[in-house]
């Protein structure tokens, strides 16, 4: 497998190098101490190298495999050297991720198994949820995708007029209605008129609560069931949107969602303002979920879709080279 290939354009490889700089340099000024006089792949390298990635927010159990595979590599060349261990990590830690179908693409990949696909997007409140929603409808009305979006947050004034104003940025349609209706209510409304105007794509935002788990489990699940009368088996795909820069608690929240409803995708935010861009990497492990995309700045683009190989390459190419 090349893990070097470029997938992406050079100005597109840019914003990525650029959004995860604040990882990348945190994490090349520790890799750098801990092989100072080094010239093999030892135990203490190894010690230190695990002190570094939990520290890097990867997590511990995503760590210890990431260990334990090169581990088993030095046991195989006894003569591994230090200067190796950069693309040793990138290629260990790509095939990690969990892949996905248009990874490959950039483009947003919407398969054409159904009209519209449905995706129903998750996450608490504050994680740039309905944000991620608009910068999405962005893009896809920029490849001549017609999106629908229904405002089923509908416990957030802030949020349904959040929603109008990237409709109307994204020429996207908004359903919505009144604060304190029933959220499936809309998401019917929804998917009844983006069957009726033959929309592409729909996309569903939701409340954030995380207080009562079993209310929210019920919520979603009665969303789910009234969507599949309009769209048979919506919603196609389950985003769960979590801020990067909450590090451990991202985690949290990652298990308390995959809980509540059966989440397929992620898409990890406000990554360009941390130093802990490493939770992309446990939390894609852990959950074996993939990470469809990734928050780098404000601009409707710098959501960009997530690619693991482009990914670990700017996570661990130094900055001259980058």
């Amino acid at each position: 497998m090349n893990f070097f290939k470029r997938l992406f354009s050079s100005e597109k490889k840019e914003t990525l190098n650029q959004g995860l700089e604040k990882t990348r340099t945190g994490l090349f000024s520790k890799l750098a101490r801990i092989v100072v006089g080094k010239s093999t792949i030892d135990d203490e390298v190894l010690d230190n190298l695990e002190e570094v990635l939990i520290g890097s927010d990867v997590g511990v159990a995503t760590t210890l495999k990431i260990i334990g595979r090169i581990q088993e590599r030095v046991s195989k060349d006894k003569y591994m050297g230090t200067a190796e261990l950069n693309n040793i990590l990138k290629e260990e830690i790509a095939g990690l991720l969990a892949s996905y179908e248009g990874e490959e693409s950039e483009d947003i990949f919407i398969p054409a198994l159904s009209t519209p696909y449905v995706i129903m997007v998750v996450g608490v409140n504050g994680v740039g949820k309905t944000t991620t929603i608009g910068k999405l409808a962005y893009q896809l009305q920029k490849q001549g995708k017609k999106v629908v979006l229904g405002a089923a947050d509908t416990f957030r004034a802030a949020a349904i007029d959040q929603l109008k104003i990237w409709g109307e940025r994204s020429q996207s349609s908004v359903i919505a209605q009144n604060m304190g209706s029933d959220p499936a209510s809309v998401a019917f409304d929804t998917l009844q008129h983006a069957v009726a105007q033959n929309a592409d794509v729909v996309i569903i935002d939701t409340a954030g609560r995380l207080h009562n788990k079993v209310g929210l489990m019920q919520e979603l699940s009665k969303i789910k069931r009234v969507m599949d009368k309009i769209v048979p088996n919506a919603p196609h795909e389950v985003l769960l949107v979590l801020d990067g820069s909450t590090g451990q608690n991202a985690f949290e929240q990652a298990k308390q969602f995959t809980a509540a409803t059966d989440v397929n995708a992620l898409a990890i935010t406000k990554i360009d303002g941390t130093a802990r861009g490493g939770v992309v990497i446990g939390i894609s492990d852990q959950f074996n979920i993939p990470v469809k995309y990734i928050g780098i700045g404000e601009r409707p683009e710098q959501l960009q879709i997530f690619n693991r190989f482009e990914f670990v390459d700017s996570l661990f190419t130094e900055e001259n080279q980058a």
